[in-house]
């Protein structure tokens, strides 16, 4: 049995908000409803939906808003935008399609209307998913996936570099559990996930060292390192120096190479 589809709507509006909820929950959907955009906040740190349907007009934070600050989170960025709006002008429906928001739907809208367009977004999302997540029962994926599954990871931990990427945003790019993760790269490596991904940080540091560079912060802020102080406190665990002490090293090496 398919499991309901969870919808997030955020409507200032209470008679608007009511007759939307009643007529998606007829359609088979799960809905939770806030009226701002601060309301949205405080639910997604517990929930994740499947889509939200934002009015664009709100008090406190408004449907842009609340958009763009979930774009900044990896943990929010693949979630459908719906906004609705009574009247919105070329400018203003170009910016927020610059802005990457999925669909609009103008009021007054009819019940079918809004019901087709989550169907749609939902669809193409399960689309893609359906399109690039191996099959687990294929032989062929199976072989290739062991003989590959450890570039698939490095190569989302490069793109990555930069971010603090959470091992649940790492397990929703490979679409693997994070059970499955862990064992795997274990099994692989002799590392669990957490320590694979910190080293993997650690290594490139090193490489961009040995490369020249010398400024810590610099290093900190391009490996996505949470601050200074945990930097060199992993860094000393791995490398069995400081970096600073690593650092200098490195340069005495090479002046003697010279």
């Amino acid at each position: 049995m398919n499991r309901k589809r969870r919808i997030l709507l955020v409507e200032d509006d209470f008679a608007l908000g009511t007759s939307i909820v009643e007529l998606l929950q007829l359609n088979d959907f799960t809905v939770d409803w806030v009226i701002n955009g601060i309301e949205a906040t405080h639910y997604l740190d517990k929930q994740i939906p499947d889509i939200i349907v934002c009015d664009l007009m709100m008090p406190l934070m408004n449907g842009e808003e609340l958009f763009l600050n979930l774009r900044k989170k990896n943990k929010f960025s693949a979630i459908p935008f719906i906004i609705i709006t009574a009247n919105i002008d070329v400018e203003q429906k170009m910016r927020q399609l610059e802005n990457g928001v999925n669909d609009f739907i103008l009021k007054p809208f009819k019940v079918k209307e809004l019901i087709l367009r989550i169907n749609n977004l939902l669809d193409f999302i399960d689309d893609i998913e359906k399109k690039y997540k191996a099959d687990p029962f294929s032989k062929v994926t199976i072989k290739l996936s062991e003989k590959d599954f450890m570039t698939q990871v490095n190569d989302v931990l490069v793109k990555n570099i930069k971010v603090n990427l959470a091992v649940e945003d790492l397990t929703s790019k490979l679409f693997i559990s994070k059970s499955t993760l862990d064992k795997r790269v274990r099994k692989l490596t002799g590392k669990n996930i957490t320590q694979y991904m910190r080293e993997f940080k650690l290594d490139y540091t090193i490489r961009l060292i040995k490369m020249g560079e010398k400024n810590i912060h610099f290093l900190v802020e391009e490996t996505g390192f949470n601050s200074l102080s945990y930097f060199s406190t992993s860094f000393k665990n791995y490398t069995g120096s400081a970096p600073r002490d690593f650092i200098k090293a490195i340069q005495e090496k090479d002046i003697l190479i010279v």
